[in-house]
């Protein structure tokens, strides 16, 4: 019997739309005990203190890199980008902390964009992989930059707070951080962020040099970091990139 043409479109209409919820696909449960170790500010004791011992528990961590304070000329206290590439192939990620590290709501939308390219730009200048993630200079957001990074293709950006994350109702683009490894802060603080990982929710850790030299107020003692990581070991934790989350975001259509 020879179908009705109108059957067959219905049939296609019906098809396309099975394709479509597939590929809508909801997020994935989050984990408990899952934590992403996020690092500013190109310190050079990321590559030469943080990465060696985060390699030694197998832990991943996203390196957000700016060119801003004296990066381009003080090459004792920030990375190289031979340095940074070495990173980005150890499997950590790249992530962008724009050219000046100047707050959002101080520049134009124009000034915005180019601090932010230019990270892109060098990042495929060395062979990096380009950046999906940022992090907000001193945690400032406004809803111009929010647009403009999703503009761009970014799906999680990083700003301030003192709570954990939680896929299910935060936006992506500001999400929060559970920790902030300030010279002040102590190991049970850090155990406290690490708990709240749980019930659906993610700890996402910010650091900035492991000494930070050149930033004391912003500072972490290396013996006190290495407590950190022994406490997410000891915990059993998924420690990951912040690039890992995109899998607990709904796909984009």
């Amino acid at each position: 019997m020879r179908s009705h043409p109108f059957s067959l479109i219905v049939a296609g209409v019906s098809s396309l739309l099975v394709v479509l919820a597939l590929g809508a696909r909801t997020r994935e449960a989050v984990p408990d005990r899952l934590v992403v170790l996020t690092f500013d500010d190109s310190v050079a004791s990321h590559a030469t203190f943080v990465a060696p011992l985060l390699q030694k528990y197998g832990f991943g961590a996203t390196f957000f890199i700016t060119e801003g304070f004296e990066f381009l000329v003080d090459k004792k206290h920030y990375m190289t980008w031979e340095q940074i590439k070495a990173l980005d192939e150890a499997g950590f990620e790249i992530g962008n902390h724009t050219r000046r590290h100047t707050g959002v709501a101080r520049q134009t939308p124009e000034q915005f964009a180019a601090d932010v390219a230019h990270i892109e730009q060098q990042c495929e200048k060395h062979g990096i992989s380009r950046p999906t993630t940022f992090c907000y200079p001193g945690y400032q957001t406004s809803e111009g930059a929010v647009n403009l990074l999703r503009e761009r293709g970014y799906r999680l950006a990083r700003a301030g707070g003192n709570r954990a994350y939680d896929p299910s109702t935060d936006e992506a683009l500001t999400l929060p951080q559970a920790f902030d490894g300030k010279p002040e802060s102590t190991l049970e603080q850090f155990k406290a962020a690490v708990a709240l990982a749980r019930d659906g929710k993610i700890a996402v850790m910010t650091f900035h040099g492991v000494p930070d030299i050149k930033h004391p107020w912003v500072n972490t003692d290396p013996e006190k970091f290495e407590s950190y990581m022994a406490h997410l070991k000891e915990e059993g934790c998924r420690v990951v990139a912040l690039r890992e989350l995109e899998k607990f975001l709904p796909s984009i259509p």
